[in-house]
């Protein structure tokens, strides 16, 4: 695959759905106060797990296709065509930008300890957990407990965006980067959103759905 293969743009609308479908394996229970440190202690090995999971686990690879079929079905970017195989390109780009801005996340993020994951907090207010739902998009644990700006995250989401503006027949337009960068926020709330609420519907989802014996 070619250097100028590794971005696309992405829809924000798709990108809410997609990212809100991966990683959901990952969400962990808040820790109980901000300054206990073995509770967010991220390690080299759960870095590198939470990068294979996000990247080419069952949920990412299937996000990475929702969004790849949502943009076929739009032809977005028109360029790409509707066909199949436009299709399988959008997939593999969708791919690829996943990879490259889930490792600029995971890589820049281990410099000052910063920890990817979302963590629940299924006891408080439905309030409270919309509230941690936003503010988790924007912050994330360090390694003494404390909360401070994810700027790994930052760094991931828009450098995946942005590169795709220098790279040949790929290239995008600054306005088209910048409207990538916010899809990607929005997608990361959507992501935070369904490991916080899925969790607790699923359990009455299942029940309703289960055939009723006599």
């Amino acid at each position: 695959m070619k250097l100028c293969s590794v971005c696309l743009r992405r829809a924000p609308l798709a990108m809410v759905f997609a990212l809100s479908l991966a990683a959901t394996g990952n969400a962990q229970a808040i820790p109980n106060s901000a300054s206990d440190e073995s509770a967010v202690h991220f390690t080299a090995g759960q870095r590198l797990e939470w990068f294979v999971d996000n990247t080419i686990g069952t949920g990412s690879l299937a996000a990475d296709g929702a969004s790849a079929g949502i943009g076929t079905a739009f032809n977005t970017p028109g360029m790409r065509g509707s066909s199949a195989e436009s299709f399988v390109r959008r997939y593999e780009m969708h791919l690829a930008a996943t990879a490259a801005g889930n490792a600029l996340e995971a890589a820049s993020g281990a410099i000052w300890g910063e920890d990817p994951r979302y963590f629940r907090v299924p006891t408080e207010s439905f309030g409270k957990r919309l509230r941690n739902v936003i503010r988790m998009t924007f912050v994330a644990y360090r390694s003494d407990g404390h909360l401070a700006p994810a700027y790994g995250r930052y760094i991931g989401i828009t450098g995946s965006s942005f590169l795709a503006t220098s790279w040949g027949e790929n290239a995008y337009s600054l306005h088209e980067a910048v409207l990538s960068t916010l899809g990607g926020f929005l997608g990361r709330m959507g992501s935070n959103a369904f490991q916080e609420f899925w969790p607790s519907v699923k359990p009455h989802l299942l029940r309703h759905l289960s055939p009723v014996h006599p």
